[in-house]
């Protein structure tokens, strides 16, 4: 199991997602709080932003511990962006620990994070191929084939879950994506919550702190976050 957080709004550091909040990301990499799967998040953790006149987002991935960077924390506090994803990675058993395993994987102007398991039986016939052996990377690579084909973000989410959980039941396909302008994710099998502040919208596993505000998303649900705009729709 993983966790990851998206931000959408005015321009803020990476910090807002990983060291500034109580429960940000670095403490959700060793003590989350609503993680359903595994104890920890210590297999690799990645981050990715937008930068005006850049057409692809920039990424930064690690096969280690959020908490053994040196560098993370300087880094994080100049990549500033209005829409950012972070993620930590606990790799699920018999997947490799790399970089290439690791969230968010990207094509295009997209970012992806996966927050669950799939049997890969149940994804691999969804694309032609993925830059690594584990089911996350190839959950992005059906997305991502999809979102080349012409489905929009949300759209290809929603197909690459719905199809893929139909064929491995117990499958955990939260999904968290990103195109500089608007977020898309998936909760399916796992917890997912959103919190609208007065310059944007936070997406996380699990809340940051222990403010009002936080709002549960329900299983089986699509969310769309826009400027000015939040949806939630079944899958």
């Amino acid at each position: 199991m993983c966790r990851h957080a998206a931000w959408l709004g005015a321009a803020r550091p990476l910090t807002w997602l990983i060291h500034d909040p109580e429960h940000g990301l670095l403490t959700q990499s060793y003590a989350p709080r609503r993680q359903r799967q595994g104890l920890i998040n210590a297999d690799g953790y990645g981050m990715g932003w937008y930068v005006p006149g850049r057409d692809e987002p920039v990424r930064y991935r690690r096969a280690v511990p959020m908490w053994t960077d040196a560098n993370l924390p300087a880094l994080a506090s100049v990549a500033r962006s209005t829409c950012l994803l972070a993620a930590v990675r606990s790799a699920t058993v018999g997947m490799p620990v790399e970089e290439s395993a690791t969230a968010p994987f990207t094509d295009r102007n997209w970012l992806l994070s996966h927050n669950g398991r799939v049997a890969r039986d149940a994804v691999r016939p969804l694309a032609d191929g993925a830059e690594s052996a584990c089911d996350a990377a190839w959950v992005a690579a059906a997305v991502f084939q999809r979102g080349r084909a012409g489905l929009g973000l949300a759209e290809a989410l929603a197909e690459v879950v719905v199809n893929a959980g139909s064929k491995d039941p117990a499958a955990r396909l939260n999904l968290l994506a990103c195109d500089g302008t608007s977020i898309a994710a998936t909760v399916w099998g796992d917890t997912l919550f959103v919190h609208r502040l007065s310059d944007g919208v936070l997406v996380a596993s699990e809340p940051f702190d222990d403010l009002p505000g936080w709002q549960a998303v329900e299983d089986r649900s699509l969310l769309t976050v826009t400027a000015g705009d939040v949806r939630v729709q079944p899958l």
